[in-house]
């Protein structure tokens, strides 16, 4: 999954997420390469599947291992994958230790189990920017909390109620999120090994689920029951969760925006956008964006759902769309996190004093 064309300088102003874009970068994937290959044949060695010694070679030359990513990249232009090309240079590299090497799994055995490594710590990275939100919100419910709102249903007043009643609703969708990480991300932090047709490491013989096993381990991924090949469905939930992460936050962002209007003014930012017409202007920008966040996420699922459509045994069109799909929602979700973040900082007032 070599990265695609790099995105505009503004796409990337307004939208992106260094830290978590670089989970899926080039260099990153290609890491979890060789993390894969690496803990398979240390495996493969440790229970007599290969020579103990080939193994240590093998591993030896993995770890100085320097791959051409120009040369892997003209070669997905037919292969349409990277593993092929990265695994020809990694055999070459160990010479006559090239047997103890990428025995037994296929392409997307790498691709799907470096995915779920980098969905794995991108949810820890998620976990922590949900955690400052809801830490931002109680901030604010501590200073404002009691004070007085006007309660509105469809963008018409409606009832009195106080900044905490609020709050309260911004705060539990945000905190639903959290409590179901842990079993999303769980679920998607599974390894892959189900080789040609996806009969799993017992293509190996009766060691194959011990080695599978050692894989797991070493790689700090669950080991599932059987391969997944055609079974997307953590992959898919994993997103789900992103869409609705972003649309909570995007609550959020769509409440400040109309609050913030003037003739409404019940909420001051010390932060907001310019304009090169109307200098009066104080636009909620961050408000905004967390609604074209949560939208773009939103758009994004049933493609997702479609990616669940694999043929037979294992399926390309699919899958590429899958890689298309999951990784810039990864992105967006991130980034909504951290601009929520920053724009309940940036509040100096909700309400009025009673």
């Amino acid at each position: 999954m070599i990265q695609a064309a790099t995105a505009s300088v503004w796409h990337t102003s307004l939208f992106g997420d260094d830290a978590l874009a670089a989970l899926f970068s080039e260099k990153a994937l290609l890491e979890r390469f060789g993390a894969f290959e690496m803990a398979l044949t240390r495996a493969l060695g440790a229970h007599g599947l290969v020579d103990a010694g080939m193994a240590d070679t093998a591993i030896a030359a993995m770890q100085s291992f320097e791959p051409d990513v120009n040369a892997i990249r003209r070669a997905m232009q037919t292969d349409g994958v990277p593993v092929p090309a990265y695994v020809r240079q990694l055999k070459a590299a160990a010479g006559d230790a090239a047997g103890a090497i990428h025995v037994a799994p296929t392409s997307q055995d790498l691709i799907d189990t470096a995915t779920a490594m980098a969905l794995r710590d991108a949810g820890t990275l998620l976990a922590g920017r949900v955690e400052a939100v809801l830490s931002a919100i109680g901030a604010l419910d501590a200073r404002f909390g009691g004070d007085a709102l006007t309660g509105r249903t469809r963008m018409q007043a409606a009832l009195p109620i106080s900044v905490g009643d609020r709050l309260s609703a911004w705060s539990k969708p945000v905190s639903g999120s959290l409590d179901r990480l842990a079993r999303v991300r769980d679920d998607a932090a599974q390894l892959q090994f189900g080789g040609p047709v996806g009969l799993g490491p017992e293509t190996l013989g009766e060691a194959g689920p011990a080695v599978a096993g050692a894989m797991a381990a070493e790689l700090a991924l669950r080991l599932p029951a059987r391969p997944w090949h055609t079974d997307r469905s953590a992959f898919v939930a994993f997103g789900n969760w992103l869409s609705m992460v972003t649309g909570a936050v995007g609550k959020i962002g769509q409440d400040v925006a109309l609050m913030a209007q003037q003739g409404i003014d019940e909420i001051e930012l010390s932060s907001g956008g310019t304009s090169s017409a109307m200098p009066h202007k104080h636009n909620p920008v961050v408000a905004e964006k967390l609604v074209t966040l949560a939208r773009y996420n939103a758009v994004q699922i049933g493609g997702l759902h479609q990616a669940m459509v694999h043929e037979q045994e294992r399926s390309g069109s699919a899958w590429m769309l899958e890689w298309m799909i999951l990784p810039p929602m990864v992105e967006a979700t991130g980034r909504a996190l951290t601009d929520a973040d920053e724009l309940l900082r940036s509040v100096t007032r909700i309400g009025a004093a009673v």
